[in-house]
């Protein structure tokens, strides 16, 4: 795969998990003032991931280097990072155990 062409499919699979998080993130809005407290540092970095998935999108549109080893590397270990948090977050929705 050329470089351009795996840019293109990140860009791809960043934006997807932007969505996923969000999505997370409205859930958790509509809880209540009592609920939601306990839920406040995850909310917080979940909108902390959507802003580094917004950055990495942006750049991903801008310029797409050639030389992609290192920020290959670190991409691919912050989504599976992403993917871990993304689970333990959907799963305490879902089940709805955001309320402690």
């Amino acid at each position: 795969m050329d470089v351009k062409s795996y840019c293109d499919n990140v860009e791809i699979e960043l934006i997807g998990w932007k969505a996923k998080v969000y999505d997370v993130v409205r859930k958790l809005d509509k809880l209540s003032t009592g609920e939601r407290g306990a839920t406040v540092p995850m909310i917080r970095d979940l909108h902390n991931i959507i802003d580094e998935l917004s950055e990495r999108i942006d750049l991903l549109e801008k310029e797409c280097p050639t030389e992609w080893n290192p920020q290959k590397k670190e991409i691919e270990g912050r989504m599976s990072n992403l993917r871990d948090r993304w689970q333990e977050a959907w799963a305490q929705v879902a089940q709805g155990n955001v309320g402690g």
